[in-house]
C-alpha cells in the first residue's frame, strides 16, 4: 500500500528537497522537545528506582498511566483539530504543557511528584500527537506523504538521542546530580515552542460537514474503514509487544552498564531509529509499505529474544539497537497507513482514535512488564513480548495476504 500516485523514482535526495519547509519546521520542533524529554526519561527509570526507592512495578505504573494519557488526550485533540481547523494552535498548546512539566521532574521529593510530572508531560504529548500528525498530512502532498513522516520522525529520533548523551555528559560532569540535569533540561523545551510559534504556518482548509455539525462525542470515525481499523489493531498488538523503553535501561544497567551510562541504551536505541526513518518511510511510497511494518513485526521478536538472553551489556546493546530498527520499520509508517486511510476532514480524529487504542495498550504492557520483572525477573519480561511481536507477525500477514488476494 504504497501513497497515492506515488512516482517511480527511489532517490530519496530529490524526495527529501521536496518535503515542504513546515514539515521540516515541525520535525525541530520534535527534535528539541525530544532533547528536553530524553535528557530526562533516560535516566528517569534509574532516578525512581534508585532515588526514590519505588519498584519496576510502580514504575510501570507509572510509564503506562503516563502513556495511556495521552492517548486519551490525542482522541479528543485530534477530533477538536477536525472541528474547528485549528491544528497549529493545539499542537502549540501541547508542545507549552510539555515544557512546563519539565522543572517538575528537578523538584519531585516523591514518587508522586515524579507521576504528576509525567502525567502533566503526557497530556500534552496527547494534545499535541493527532493534530501535529494531522498537520503533517495536511502540508504534505500524497505521494510525498511517507517521505515527510519519515523526515520528521527522524529528526524527533535525533533528538531522542542526543538527549541521553547530554544526559551522560551531565552526569558525569556534574557526579551523578540528577537534579540539576533535570533543571538543564527545561532550556531545549523552550526552544521547542518558539520554533513552533515563528517557524510553522498552517495551511487554509476548506470547510467540511464535520465542522459544520454540533459536536458528537466522536465525529467521524463512522468514515473510518476497515482497513483503518486493521492498521489500528495492529498497532495495539505491536505496543503490547514494545513496553515502556524504561525497561529496556533498566536492562542494560542491570547487566553491568554503570548508573551514569545507562541512557546509552537510548542512544543506540534512537540513533539506529534515526538512520533508518527517512530512508524506510521514502522507500514506502514506493513499495507496499505493509511489508516493511510486518518485517518490523520480526526484528521486534529477535530484537526480545536477544535482550532476554543477554549476559553482558554489549550483547544487549545489539538487541537495543534491533529494537531501534524496529521503531524505524513500523512507527512512521503507521501514521503513513492512517493518513493513507482517513478522509482529510476526519485525519485528527483518526489519528487521535489510533493513538488512544495504543496507548491503552501500552498501559497493559507497562504494568505486566512491571509485573514479570519482580515476580520472573528480566529475562521472562522480554520473552513474553517476543512472544507478542510473533503473534502480531503472524497476524498482519494473514491481513495483509486476505487484502491482497480481494484487490
Amino acid at each position: 500500500m504504497t501513497g497515492e500516485g506515488a512516482p517511480p523514482s527511489t532517490s530519496y535526495a530529490p524526495r527529501l528537497r521536496a518535503v515542504p519547509r513546515a514539515v521540516w519546521a515541525l520535525g525541530f520542533v520534535s527534535l528539541f522537545m525530544d532533547v528536553s524529554s530524553e535528557m530526562i526519561h533516560g535516566l528517569l527509570p534509574l532516578f525512581i528506582v534508585q532515588v526514590l526507592g519505588a519498584s519496576t512495578v510502580t514504575l510501570g505504573f507509572i510509564e503506562g498511566v503516563a502513556e495511556s494519557t495521552a492517548a486519551i488526550a490525542k482522541v479528543f485533540s485530534g477530533t477538536l483539530s477536525d472541528r474547528v481547523g485549528k491544528r497549529k494552535l493545539l499542537t502549540g498548546l501541547g508542545y507549552g504543557l510539555g515544557a512546563a512539566s519539565k522543572p517538575l521532574f528537578a523538584l519531585a521529593p516523591s514518587v508522586s511528584w515524579v507521576l504528576a510530572a509525567r502525567f502533566t508531560d503526557r497530556i500534552g504529548k496527547g494534545v499535541r500527537g493527532a493534530p501535529r500528525d494531522a498537520l503533517v498530512a495536511d502540508i504534505t502532498p500524497a505521494h510525498l506523504r511517507g517521505a515527510a513522516y519519515g523526515l520528521r520522525q527522524a529528526l524527533d529520533t535525533v533528538g531522542a538521542f542526543a538527549g541521553p548523551l547530554l544526559a551522560i555528559a551531565l552526569m558525569w560532569a556534574t557526579n551523578d546530580d540528577f537534579r540539576l540535569v533535570f533543571w538543564i533540561a527545561v532550556a531545549p523545551a523552550l526552544v521547542s515552542v518558539a520554533i513552533l510559534v515563528f517557524g510553522v504556518t498552517e495551511p487554509e482548509r476548506p470547510s467540511s460537514p464535520i465542522e459544520n455539525r454540533p459536536a458528537p462525542r466522536f465525529a467521524g470515525l463512522d468514515q473510518l474503514g476497515a482497513t483503518y481499523w486493521t492498521i489500528v489493531g495492529v498497532g495495539a498488538v505491536l505496543t503490547l509487544a514494545r513496553f515502556s523503553e524504561g525497561f529496556v535501561v533498566l536492562r542494560v544497567a542491570s547487566l553491568g552498564l554503570p548508573t551514569a551510562f545507562a541512557p546509552l541504551a537510548l542512544v543506540v536505541m534512537n540513533v539506529v531509529y534515526a538512520a533508518s526513518s527517512y530512508p524506510l518511510g521514502s522507500l514506502s511510497d514506493s513499495v507496499d509499505r505493509r511489508l516493511i511494518v510486518g518485517l518490523g513485526f520480526a526484528v521486534l521478536a529477535v530484537a526480545d529474544v536477544v535482550l532476554a538472553v543477554a549476559t553482558g551489556p554489549f550483547t544487549a546493546m545489539f538487541g537495543v539497537g534491533l529494537w531501534g530498527l524496529h521503531l524505524g520499520m513500523t512507527q512512521g509508517l503507521l501514521g503513513a497507513l492512517v493518513a493513507d486511510n482517513a478522509p482529510q476532514s476526519v485525519r485528527g480524529t483518526a489519528f487521535g482514535a489510533f493513538h488512544l487504542i495504543s496507548g491503552i495498550a501500552t498501559l497493559i504492557a507497562s504494568v505486566l512488564a512491571g509485573v514479570l520483572w519482580q515476580r520472573l525477573g528480566a529475562p521472562a519480561t522480554f520473552w513474553a513480548a517476543a512472544i507478542l511481536s510473533s503473534v502480531g507477525l503472524a497476524s498482519w500477514w494473514v491481513v495483509a495476504r486476505r487484502r491482497s488476494g480481494a484487490s
